[in-house]
């Protein structure tokens, strides 16, 4: 629930019109070889969470096969990359709520005045509002945060499936003919844009030390998240273009989905019209979503507190809760702050980079461990070993071209910090 809450987010009801827009009919096989994609490192992370049991996922093997510089580099990208994306999701929830409120009638004010002060009220204020009450929970129980994220996402999967079960009867197969009306070219672009939907199994690894019996489950959790996310894709992709053809869905944006809805499903007892079914699906996405990032975040600078490279005790269990309470607090910190102060349209993208690169890293330790470190038990191994592995980095750094220089020139920015703050603390423990 965990991978599957963390992908199965704002991506689907977002990028399937931009996905149209840009691919045509052709959408659905975007979804597809990005699901396909995606497996090629998915196994990586597989073989070696059974083999190196430890929280903080990517930072955790990459610290295992390379040096204790370059491994910082990876759980600082992982870090940040893991706080924005809860701010985008934080945001995206606050909107996503507000429009649903609209449709059932309930208007919210952009802001209210207290006195001389000018308030959040609508959207903004809903982002701070859930940041604060995951945060707590995953502060105060990581069972209890589990249960919330099997909840929230069995309740989003059911909605999409209601999506997809009206709409099949509804799908016209001629809105697929031709399958390329943009050219097979304009699939990697479209894929490229639409990667990001694919991104969360890699927080299974994360809390791979809270999990019963790792070696075992984590990759079966992998697994099985990754089929289920590409299925529910397919269908729901399947039916969006069906139905309202690729033209109408690529000139909807990011309404696409809920578009499609009002055009074939029916008003249904208490939730309404489709659109506001719909609506209410994205809600439950981002909070699925941004459970996951918080969980996920806190468990990367606890991993990396643990070995000294991150100071104010983020390394600590509280003794009570059995929750890693400080690196939970400070991880939402940066969240609220960055959706309070941050441009997150622009930084979003960054975060994106940092994945494609932790992913190339994360394939690049399972060929080093498998060189320098044969007799490491493996309970799982990759199949067509080094097929998917070397393939998995060539596909990431191709997705990572399409990127644009200025991201690359802000992660650059972003890595040259975090190496000014190791080599600094590095010195201070010397001396």
């Amino acid at each position: 629930m965990v991978g599957m809450g963390a992908m199965i987010g704002a991506g689907i009801f977002v990028l399937t019109g931009l996905a149209a827009e840009t691919a045509g009919p052709a959408a659905v096989l975007v979804f597809l070889l990005n699901g396909v994609v995606t497996a090629f490192t998915a196994v990586s992370y597989a073989e070696l969470a059974a083999a190196i049991p430890e929280s903080g996922g990517g930072y955790a093997f990459v610290k295992e096969a390379f040096s204790p510089f370059l491994s910082f580099l990876m759980g600082w990208m992982l870090w940040f990359a893991y706080m924005i994306a809860g701010a985008l999701y934080a945001i995206g929830f606050g909107s996503n709520f507000v429009t649903f409120l609209g449709l059932v009638g309930v208007h919210l004010p952009g802001t209210a005045t207290l006195g001389p002060v000018s308030v959040p009220v609508g959207a903004t204020l809903l982002s701070l509002v859930i940041v604060f009450l995951l945060v707590g929970l995953n502060a105060l129980s990581a069972s209890a945060s589990g249960g919330a994220e099997t909840l929230v996402t069995l309740v989003k999967i059911a909605i999409l499936l209601v999506f997809a079960g009206f709409g099949a009867f509804a799908v016209d197969l001629g809105n697929f003919d031709p399958l390329f009306t943009q050219g097979a070219a304009s699939l990697l672009p479209a894929m490229g844009l639409t990667f990001i939907a694919f991104e969360g199994y890699d927080l299974i690894a994360t809390v791979t030390e809270e999990v019963k019996n790792p070696t075992e489950n984590i990759p079966k959790a992998i697994g099985y998240s990754l089929v289920a996310t590409v299925v529910v894709y397919l269908l729901v992709v399947f039916v969006a273009v069906g139905t309202l053809g690729a033209e109408r869905l690529g000139a909807a944006g990011e309404t696409a989905i809920a578009e499609a809805a009002a055009g074939f499903m029916p008003t249904l007892p208490v939730v309404g019209s489709g659109a506001t079914l719909v609506a209410f699906g994205a809600v439950f996405s981002t909070v699925s979503a941004l459970n996951a990032v918080v969980l996920a975040s806190s468990r990367v600078a606890f991993a990396m507190g643990r070995a000294d490279q991150l100071g104010g005790g983020l390394g600590r269990i509280h003794h009570r809760f059995g929750t890693p309470l400080r690196a939970v607090v400070v991880s939402a910190v940066v969240m609220v702050l960055a959706v309070a102060f941050v441009p997150i349209n622009q930084v979003s993208n960054l975060s994106s980079l940092f994945f494609l690169l932790s992913f190339v890293l994360v394939n690049g330790a399972v060929i080093k461990l498998r060189r320098e470190r044969p007799d490491l038990a493996r309970p799982y191994e990759i199949p067509y070993y080094p097929l998917f592995p070397v393939l998995g980095i060539l596909c990431n750094v191709a997705l990572g071209l399409f990127i644009d220089p200025v991201i690359w020139g802000m992660g650059a920015l972003w890595l040259g910090l975090g190496a000014a703050g190791y080599l600094i603390l590095e010195r201070g423990e010397d001396t």
